[in-house]
């Protein structure tokens, strides 16, 4: 069964040696990347997104680590957005999109095949086009002749899972002045502090007793996690979080969202992963003189990551009952054994709570992923699957 000491969290020299692509550093620099993307938009031209003109509707593609930015856009353009906002990972591009529509096109590379030839296929058709990724790329190219807006990522930027507000930051500043989304130029100066305050909290010289990121990865490390939010704004972090955890800390995961996942996560503590399958750990839980050699290695528990939102100010019978729900369900976690991790955003504008339960996640995989000896950034079964699977495309 993995296990992960606290020791080997707190030895620099040895996370250093691991993260090969110094993963920490580059999500360290979060904030950075905010403030970075918000002068490239501005140089970008991102006023002159869709003309100018609200469009029909929008259609993001993206994949991979890069799929979050549809995710975000989508849940925070719900409550409002006068049009509707969809995603696409690769093709077709649905038949109704137009000359009125908007599709953005999001690839930290610019050369992803899926978000390429969707917004080749928006060109052809007469849509505009917002695409944000490398500016040397194919991706760039092709926006800039069919006279789109296309928006840099800047330099050192080479993963996806690491370089998330690089590309997030052009399309919330677009969905706003679209109105699609209520993101002001305002806010973003708040969002970058948040992430800010995120990477000193969870820096690696950071002891594991007061690094949230670390204690949460101890506590993680023989389990089988799921991924929970008690709302669809937690609920986009959850789903983020049980990628990166699978991704990064190459451990499975499931996510899901309250209320609607509420049953499917409270069944599984009736199941093999829980003391005493569901029982309790004083009836039938683990023996703690078990010999692994003679009795078999401990199989995992379970465990649960609970993404809270911070709390209203003024509650009304909705958010009420929505904490209420989260409240029951951590309680009968914690009576069925489940090892549960429980962390709640602070307040502030919904997508500064929204970045701070994402940075969250991001950090707990990777340090999960160094616990467990691995290396974050690389997997050498990914690796093999690109070379076994190159010129297929």
């Amino acid at each position: 069964m993995p296990y992960i000491e606290e020791a080997a969290l707190d030895d620099a020299d040895q996370l250093r040696r691991l993260d090969s692509r110094d993963t920490l550093r580059a999500l360290a620099t979060a904030g950075a990347q905010v403030r970075e993307a918000v002068t490239l938009s501005q140089e970008g031209g991102v006023e002159r997104v869709a003309y100018g003109e609200r469009p029909r509707s929008v259609l993001v593609a993206a994949l991979g680590g890069s799929s979050v930015v549809a995710d975000v856009l989508d849940v925070l353009a719900e409550p409002g957005s006068p049009v509707p906002v969809t995603v696409r990972r690769n093709l077709p591009l649905p038949g109704w999109v137009g000359p009125l529509d908007l599709v953005i096109a999001v690839s930290l590379s610019g050369r992803a095949a899926g978000p390429l030839a969707l917004a080749a296929e928006a060109a052809r058709r007469g849509a505009a086009l917002l695409t944000v990724g490398a500016d040397d790329s194919p991706l760039a190219d092709l926006c800039r002749r069919h006279r789109g807006v296309h928006i840099g990522v800047g330099r050192d930027r080479t993963s996806s899972r690491t370089s998330l507000w690089s590309l997030l930051t052009p399309v919330l500043m677009a969905g706003d002045r679209l109105g699609l989304i209520d993101v002001p130029e305002s806010a973003l100066p708040e969002l970058a502090q948040r992430l800010d305050e995120q990477a000193e909290a969870c820096r690696p010289s950071s002891e594991s007793f007061v690094n949230p990121a670390k204690l949460a990865a101890v506590r993680l490390g023989a389990t089988v996690p799921m991924t929970l939010g008690e709302n669809a704004l937690t609920g986009v972090a959850a789903m983020r979080a049980a990628a990166m955890l699978a991704r990064t800390a190459r451990i499975p995961s499931t996510w899901g969202e309250l209320p609607d996942a509420a049953s499917q996560v409270v069944a599984c503590f009736d199941g093999p992963f829980t003391a005493g399958g569901g029982k309790g750990a004083m009836q039938g839980g683990s023996d703690i003189f078990a010999d692994p050699f003679l009795d078999a290695p401990a199989q995992p528990s379970l465990g649960l990551v609970m993404l809270r939102d911070a709390e209203p100010d003024n509650p009304d019978p909705a958010s009420e009952q929505e904490r209420a729900l989260g409240d029951a369900l951590l309680e009968t976690a914690r009576e069925a054994g489940v090892t549960v991790v429980e962390q709640a955003a602070a307040p502030g504008h919904p997508v500064v709570r929204l970045a701070e339960l994402l940075s969250f996640g991001d950090y707990v995989a990777t340090y999960l992923a160094l616990g467990l000896g691995l290396d974050p950034s690389v997997s050498p079964h990914v690796a093999d699957l690109r070379d076994r699977t190159e010129g297929l495309a």
